[in-house]
């Protein structure tokens, strides 16, 4: 992508521009996860089942996936700049209105509403990026949005765990909104509208066929798509597993919880900010065959250290591993899925979060049809999300004939 809009900016420009695409990218992992250390509260509030409280993360996820399904399109047609602003603008009220539920059917309701509004975040975020770099400096554009979105559903329970030592469970939500808020006043000072006129996609019913049909039949696009959803899903049943695997099953404190999950943010770091320079100097799809290697690794000691008894010294390093191997592989999917749809870059981009956040969602309660007892089920889970993963790779992007990204 020679000429590239974003490639004359000042690295002081260049700096802001990704700082705030940063934000709004880490607004939906932190409107899904931030919430996770309140759901006994929510349950006393509200007098309800843990089933119930489950229910409002994957409504959350419903809206999240719903909403990039319909803002990413939407941002090819008529510019990402408005669409960004509606959406966190319905975000922040949506937040609003979960902070002062009466109950939980309104609370449910609302948090569809939210995730659909963070969910213009993410996909245009990514799609913003692709518009304005190309090659070499896209790929290193994306290992800093992938840093926020590996690391924000891994830090945000932390972090909402600090804030319930200070506030009730309905402070989380005015965070939320205050978030949003904060975002919106960003984006207006700093963002600007990266899609022209003369490239944006036409109204209608057949255009908007041809951008999904022009997506969807580039095998490249649907082979990384898979990868990306296998390794969501493999870190989803992590994230959902953690908090009775490590406290109920061996007994950490809240403290050492938060200990495990800030090892395992830094293995995201690494990954996220070693992607850039790997995937240049080697491309991102022999990336991708190192890091979906190391997810089998991972997720196997997991398996076969915990059958053998190794208790947490034989958990923690795998795990770390297995986030390593996310960190890696975020950056090059999101790469390789993009460098060839400059004009419907939100729509790929949104196809791309919406696989993320179904698959997310449907692991929560396949994880949940076993009991914590140890972590072989999770590790069972994560070790088919890598084998799947390393067979798309493999079987449908096939890397051997992925052209280098220029």
């Amino acid at each position: 992508m020679t000429g590239a809009p974003g490639e004359p900016m000042s690295p002081g420009r260049r700096f802001r521009v990704l700082l705030v695409l940063g934000l709004l990218a880490g607004l939906g992992p932190f409107t899904i996860d931030l919430y996770l250390p309140a759901f006994p509260a929510v349950k006393d509030t509200f007098a309800t089942t843990d089933a119930v409280v489950q229910l409002t993360l994957s409504a959350t996820t419903l809206g999240f996936a719903l909403g990039q399904l319909v803002m990413g399109p939407l941002s090819d047609r008529i510019g990402r700049r408005v669409p960004l602003l509606a959406a966190t603008s319905v975000h922040a009220v949506a937040s609003v209105g979960v902070a002062i539920a009466p109950d939980i059917a309104t609370l449910l309701a609302l948090r569809v509403v939210q995730g659909f509004g963070a969910a213009a975040g993410t996909a245009v975020a990514i799609a913003m990026v692709r518009d304005l770099f190309g090659g070499r400096r896209l790929t290193t554009a994306l290992s800093r949005l992938a840093l926020v979105i590996g690391i924000a559903p891994i830090a945000a329970p932390v972090i909402g765990s600090w804030l319930m030592g200070v506030l009730e469970w309905r402070g989380l939500f005015w965070v939320l909104a205050a978030y949003a808020v904060v975002v919106i006043g960003l984006q207006l000072l700093v963002l600007r509208e990266t899609l022209p006129a003369h490239l944006r996609q036409p109204s209608g019913r057949v255009p908007l066929r041809a951008q999904y049909r022009a997506v969807l039949t580039d095998r490249v696009f649907v082979g990384v798509a898979i990868i990306g959803a296998s390794i969501f899903g493999g870190m989803f049943a992590y994230l959902s597993t953690s908090s009775l695997l490590l406290q109920e099953v061996y007994g950490f404190t809240p403290g050492e919880f938060g200990l495990v999950f800030a090892i395992c943010s830094v293995a995201v770091l690494c990954g996220t900010q070693s992607a850039a320079a790997a995937a240049n100097r080697w491309g991102a799809q022999w990336v991708l065959a190192v890091s979906t290697a190391l997810l089998i690794v991972g997720a196997t000691l997991i398996v076969v250290l915990d059958l053998a008894g190794a208790g947490v010294p034989g958990l923690v390093p795998p795990l770390a591993l297995f986030a390593l191997a996310f960190g890696l592989s975020m950056p090059c999917v999101q790469t390789l899925a993009l460098a060839n749809h400059g004009r419907e870059a939100g729509t790929a981009a949104s196809l791309l979060g919406a696989l993320n956040m179904s698959i997310a969602g449907l692991v929560s309660p396949v994880v949940g049809l076993f009991r914590v007892e140890s972590a072989v089920p999770m590790g069972v889970i994560m070790l088919a999300c890598g084998v799947l993963a390393t067979l798309s790779l493999w079987l449908v992007v096939r890397p051997r004939q992925v052209p280098p990204v220029e």
